[in-house]
């Protein structure tokens, strides 16, 4: 190496080594470097621990999850794989209704009538939901409880017969089969098993099913709506009975029960078992919740063997609660096997219910054939009775105008005993009107043969579907109130008992009750003594009408004051044709005559006056001793 090579390398350590000493870093830079890589590291010892966290809750999820299916298959046994799922919604529908159907629970998640809508105008939805409930509890073979509402099932949908499987890890298949017919309101339920007999206990002959439903308000009135909302079951053996509408209740029945039903005023849930249900527990308890009006609650045990491999077989009844379509369930049907769906109708009772089945609705029926409008046809019909029951209300009259045209006869007898001899002028009196050919009680037996009538009409007017949301005049809808002035305050006392409107047609029936009053209290002014306050009492009754019927249906206070309006006319009719001048002459020839035996009655009613004074005097005798 020369002399010039050594020299250059030399200066080139020169220039770097001055350059590096140039160039070195400050105190302060240093001291941020140190930080710098201080940070670095610490971010880089966070994503270390953040992997590892990942990592350490990975395999916890892993361990919870298999301790949770641990847990699962310990407590639902071969069922715990249904116990995970995603809810689907299934439809099948006819002409008259849709119905839905969840796959968790396999249940009937909602029903919709097609034909009718709510007072409202929405979609008339029986339930939707979790507005009803349904399940059957499974005893499992390692004595594990189960329900099948709390289990997903898996759907299948042909045509209009959808399968609801529920299948158990080992094979074993609990299908829930429901068919729906065309234009029909019943829908077939059919519970079918294999392999069952495998997962279940061995000792398992039943199943118990339970069932509930929120009922939804469907009608304008409210508390209208919710007197007829009840209850109902049918005994295998025996009538149809049902809960309070009142209150809340509860029955446990002994006996065996072929159906229950979940009832509104004019809409009914029907669960029909084809093999009896047994220790049967039914429930209904008042709803304080806007839009609904009860809480309906079953439980009941169903016979069931896995292993026979028969079928559990019921049927849905979703429908409305009209007389002809309920009573025509039962066409054919032999005595034993018939549903009596039809009492679903609260007609009244024995004789009550025989005029309206088989008077009432049939002409009802036949007049809706020729007239469109149902005031029209509640018209004519109020015309038919009224003439039928013409005779009787002509017989009454009558025997009131003997009686008032007999009046001076009767106050000379009032005057002549004092108030110590009411038995001797009792029978004076009965004495006159026995001579003169009067039966003080025929004018009451027209009234109390009529009093049926009006007991059925009273129970088919509220209840008959073919009303519902018919108009006639003023009144929109003549299953309800009719109301021409409404009001949102609560006013104590008055929205209890009256409400928060004004029904027209209740007014016009107590104005013409408290007219028939004024004219039948003078009709039957005999001269007889009346008992004290019951002129006032006649004029309260049809006030206490005005209460009671201003939230009922605008259609029963229609017939009321029609009915009354005619009687009224009649009333008037008698007094034109009546001459009371004649019937007097009649009256008193009648006095001239022999006298004629006496009727068993009046020989009876003679007998039981005789033993009244008779024991007064002895009463008198004892007193002065």
């Amino acid at each position: 190496m020369d002399k010039n090579t050594v020299l250059g390398f030399v200066l080139i350590g020169v220039i770097l080594f001055t350059f590096s000493w140039l160039n070195q870093p400050s105190k302060e830079q240093i001291a941020a470097a140190h930080y710098n890589d201080s940070i670095a590291k610490v971010e880089q010892a966070k994503v270390e621990l953040a992997k590892i966290t990942t990592k350490t809750k990975e395999a916890s999820s892993i361990l919870e999850s298999d301790s949770a299916n641990a847990a699962k298959a310990s407590e639902f046994g071969a069922f715990a794989p249904a116990m995970q799922g995603v809810e689907k919604i299934e439809t099948i529908s006819n002409d008259l209704m849709e119905v839905k159907f969840s796959n968790k629970g396999g249940r009937v998640y909602s029903v919709r009538l097609k034909e009718f809508q709510t007072h409202d105008t929405l979609p008339l939805i029986l339930f939707q939901g979790d507005e009803s409930a349904f399940g059957f509890t499974l005893v499992t073979n390692n004595n594990r409880v189960v329900n099948t509402s709390d289990l997903y099932f898996t759907p299948t949908l042909k045509d209009s017969v959808l399968t609801m499987s529920l299948v158990a890890d080992n094979g074993a298949q609990l299908n829930f089969v429901y068919t729906l017919h065309t234009k029909s309101y019943m829908m077939k339920f059919d519970v079918t098993s294999s392999g069952m007999q495998n997962v279940m206990a061995s000792n398992v002959n039943t199943l118990e099913m339970n069932w509930s439903q929120k009922l939804r308000q469907q009608e304008l009135g409210e508390k209208n709506e919710n007197r007829y909302a009840q209850v109902y079951y049918k005994y295998a053996a025996d009538e149809v009975d049902y809960l309070s509408d009142g209150k809340d209740d509860k029955k446990d029945l002994v006996n065996s029960v072929k159906w229950v039903a979940y009832k509104d005023q004019f809409f009914s849930t029907v669960l029909i078992a084809n093999e009896n249900l047994t220790s049967v527990s039914v429930s209904s308890k008042l709803v304080k919740e806007k839009g609904y009006l009860k809480q309906y609650d079953m439980q009941a045990d169903v016979k069931f063997d896995p292993r026979s491999g028969k079928n559990l077989s019921f049927n849905y009844y979703f429908g409305p609660n009209h007389y002809p379509t309920l009573h025509k369930l039962d066409k054919g049907v032999d005595d034993t096997k018939k549903l009596h769906l039809d009492k679903l109708v609260p007609l009244g009772a024995s004789v009550f219910r025989w005029i309206n089945e088989y008077m009432v609705i049939p002409m009802f029926n036949w007049l809706e054939k020729w007239i469109g409008s149902y005031g029209i046809i509640i018209l004519v019909l109020t015309l038919i009775i009224k003439t039928v029951l013409f005779p009787l209300t002509y017989k009454s009259y009558l025997s009131s105008a003997k009686m008032r045209v007999l009046r001076p006869q009767i106050e000379e007898i009032t005057a002549k005993y004092t108030k110590d001899q009411a038995m001797e002028k009792q029978k004076a009196t009965m004495d006159l009107y026995s001579r003169a050919g009067v039966n003080p009680l025929s004018g009451c037996l027209p009234m109390v043969v009529q009093m049926p009538f009006l007991i059925a009409m009273y129970m088919f007017f509220p209840t008959s579907f073919e009303l519902r949301q018919e108009s006639f005049l003023w009144a929109t809808d003549l299953s309800t109130y009719d109301s021409i002035y409404s009001w949102s305050e609560h006013i104590p006392f008055l929205s209890e008992y009256y409400g928060n409107h004004i029904s027209l047609f209740v007014l016009l029936m107590t104005a013409t009750n408290i007219v028939y009053t004024k004219f039948n209290m003078d009709a039957t002014n005999t001269g007889q003594a009346q008992l004290p306050g019951m002129k006032t009492m006649m004029y309260i009754m049809p006030l206490m009408f005005l209460f009671f019927l201003n939230q009922f249906a605008s259609g029963l206070s229609y017939y009321y004051f029609v009915s009354t309006l005619i009687t009224i006319l009649q009333t008037m009719a008698f007094r034109q044709f009546i001459n009371e001048d004649k019937l007097l002459a009649k009256l008193h020839e009648n006095t001239k005559k022999p006298a004629k035996k006496k009727s068993g009655f009046m020989a009876r009613l003679e007998e039981a006056q005789k033993k009244q004074q008779q024991l007064a005097r002895e009463n008198a005798k004892k007193g002065k001793k």
